[in-house]
């Protein structure tokens, strides 16, 4: 386990901060991956970790995350498909540079790392892909055309790539949680707090989470908390699979 080595993207904050400082605390080496100029850096060095700053909409900055992790771990055991888009307005509109720049960052960049970290695990004879979606892969939201075309994208890949790699001990899965308290979210709720005039609790339990059974976000380390369980031999026979963390949204 000490010499496993994991790349998660988006990993400066919110889930994959978690994720990062979780697996850390199993002994994985951390390839830590965001784009420039935010906090990577800062987590990386707290694990002794790797960062490497990319723009994932980048096909050749998806190569360059590979590259650099192999020439500094030799290896790659775990890939956690965490990034998403930075800027989402409280309505999603018909926009083209909006939507090739969503599939490109949640859908593209996944396939892309997925396929560059494959000979690796391959030859290890072990591997493991996570790919953080959403409950968007599962159900639609208007307005959000992009985001779940993405997102049910994502889990296709995901289940494609486990029939793959199944025969290599490769395992592929996908994790669907509704609303994380993340930075992004933070702040969504506070935009639509000031937008209807009511208090952010509110947001959260009567728009945010409306069809939902329990009423809360959810926390970053829950996420964590079943990255690290998919990454383990006791997680060896799921693949291909969906892990809701939905709060209920998913049982009407």
């Amino acid at each position: 386990m000490a010499e496993r080595v994991a790349i998660v993207t988006g990993g400066a904050s919110g889930i994959g901060r978690a994720v990062v400082e979780r697996l850390a605390a199993e002994g994985y080496k951390l390839a830590v991956i965001d784009r420039p100029g935010g906090d990577g850096q800062a987590v990386a060095d707290a694990v002794s970790g790797l960062f490497v700053a990319a723009d994932l909409a980048q096909r050749a900055a998806c190569r360059h995350v590979v590259d650099a992790t192999l020439e500094r771990f030799g290896r790659v055991d775990v890939l956690v498909n965490n990034a998403g888009y930075q800027h989402i307005d409280p309505i999603e509109r018909f926009d083209e540079d909006r939507w090739d720049d969503m599939l490109a960052v949640m859908l593209t960049a996944p396939f892309l790392l997925t396929r560059y970290v494959w000979p690796s695990m391959k030859a290890s004879g072990w591997g493991r892909v996570i790919n953080l979606g959403s409950i968007h892969s599962l159900r639609a939201s208007p307005f959000k055309s992009a985001y779940v075309a993405a997102k049910h994208g994502l889990l296709g890949l995901t289940r494609t790539a486990a029939l793959e790699g199944g025969a290599q001990g490769i395992t592929v899965n996908l994790i669907a949680p509704a609303y994380v308290r993340t930075p992004l979210v933070e702040q969504q709720i506070a935009d639509q707090a000031r937008t209807r005039g009511i208090p952010a609790e509110h947001v959260i339990t009567q728009v945010m989470l409306e069809p939902a059974a329990i009423k809360r976000l959810i926390e970053p380390a829950e996420v964590a908390e079943l990255v690290r369980f998919l990454c383990s031999d006791a997680a060896s026979s799921m693949t291909g699979s969906v892990y809701e963390m939905a709060l209920g949204w998913t049982a009407r």
